[in-house]
């Protein structure tokens, strides 16, 4: 039986661990590659919607 992980899923996990051990080139990288996973998603539409009403609410 084989059990299959997606990378988003485990650059999602990397990324929480190393923002909070440590705060260096190698998090950036972590976050750039979770962002460009993330991106090419299903969740890419509503993440991109909720960026734009933070984006709207926090001048009002």
């Amino acid at each position: 039986m084989a059990v299959t992980i997606s990378l988003l899923l485990i650059f999602g996990i990397l990324l929480a661990l190393v923002l909070r051990t440590s705060k260096s080139y190698g998090t950036a990288f972590l976050a750039a590659m979770f962002g460009f996973y993330l991106a090419g998603t299903g969740a890419a539409p509503t993440v991109n919607s909720l960026m734009t009403a933070l984006a709207h609410a926090l001048p009002n």
